[in-house]
């Protein structure tokens, strides 16, 4: 059976169908949480939480042809919250670790991307760590792809600036 078809049968309440769909983008969803949270644990809850979600809501999806892109809209959403709970306790526990000094060279870009708004977070996320296409980034953040392109552009211009301020390019 296609995709499409589960998901219609998925629409109209066959849990059995929902679950194939689900299969279906399970690796790319914990992918996506997983690169996003970066932790086993909460990306293994958000891709729950969203599975909870999407089950209630499949009937609102309106185009069976973008159910990966739906899916993934509810999943960023998830760990959007979640990442926005957990900052709160991460800046605690950096004020309290102030003396040490961790060894983050490894990570420098991470840390130059968490320096970005989040939106250009999630932009550069989809695009060089899922994949992405502009059209999908454009359909799943519901803004016109010249917007994406745009956008995108200015937060590669920020990342460049970033590191040719630390003298590594």
């Amino acid at each position: 059976m296609d995709e499409i078809t589960l998901v219609k049968r998925a629409m109209a309440g066959d849990e059995a169908a929902f679950l194939q769909v689900l299969k279906i983008y399970e690796n790319t969803m914990y992918r996506t949480a997983y690169a996003y949270l970066k932790n086993e644990h909460d990306a293994i809850e958000a891709v729950q939480e969203a599975t909870y979600r999407s089950l209630k809501k499949i009937h609102t999806l309106k185009e069976p042809s973008y159910v990966g892109t739906w899916l993934v809209r509810i999943l960023l959403n998830i760990c959007t919250d979640m990442r926005e709970k957990s900052s709160r306790h991460v800046l605690k526990e950096t004020i309290e670790q102030r003396g040490e000094i961790p060894d983050d060279s490894r990570f420098e870009i991470t840390e130059a991307i968490a320096k970005l708004p989040k939106e250009q977070q999630e932009l550069i996320f989809l695009k060089y760590f899922q994949d992405y296409k502009n059209q999908d980034i454009a359909t799943l953040k519901n803004i016109p792809e010249g917007t994406v392109k745009s956008r995108l552009h200015t937060a590669l211009k920020k990342l460049k600036f970033y590191f040719s301020e630390k003298g590594e390019m």
